[in-house]
């Protein structure tokens, strides 16, 4: 693994992006997906609006300068969330756990949630080395893989003073 980094994501990023959400097996772990990963306007739209809104932080994970994937703080019906997405290119070498270390230092709020399709065991160990824990599982449908998937919800509590 080289040096990892987050930094804000800018335009020259978009096609990287859009190629790596576009990866087959990447989208059969991830699988609550966008349901066309082909689907490039959609794409662009949902990025302006990610990008325009206030409580969504977005970055590129980098490895050693070069494009790795992206992480982002977002809120959903209340609760802080995190998440990431780490190109093929790097998975199993510990890119994905020090970026969301990265991404968790860089949030205060807690608690911090994390949700991960249960069949994603390498995103569900990242996470649980970090300190996440299960708070509940639930068959929602993933559009990325057109089906009910058993998706795991998780918590970074606060840290006890």
């Amino acid at each position: 693994m080289g040096h990892i980094e987050l930094r804000d994501l800018d335009d020259e990023d978009l096609d990287a992006i859009f190629e790596m959400m576009r990866d087959r097996a990447a989208v059969e772990m991830a699988a609550f997906t966008a349901a066309d990963p082909d689907d490039r306007e959609t794409f662009d739209e949902w990025m302006r609006r990610e990008r325009a809104a206030p409580d969504v932080a977005l970055y590129v994970v980098t490895e050693s300068g070069g494009f790795a994937g992206t992480a982002a703080l977002f809120s959903a019906e209340g609760d802080r969330e995190v998440t990431y997405w780490i190109a093929r290119h790097a998975w199993g070498r510990g890119v994905a756990t020090q970026a969301l270390r990265l991404l968790v230092s860089r949030e205060p709020e807690r608690p911090l949630f994390a949700r991960v399709a249960a069949h994603n065991a390498a995103s569900l160990a990242v996470l649980k080395k970090l300190g996440f824990t299960e708070v509940s599982r639930e068959l929602e449908f993933a559009p990325g893989v057109g089906r009910d998937v058993e998706e795991i919800v998780l918590v970074l509590p606060p840290t006890l003073e």
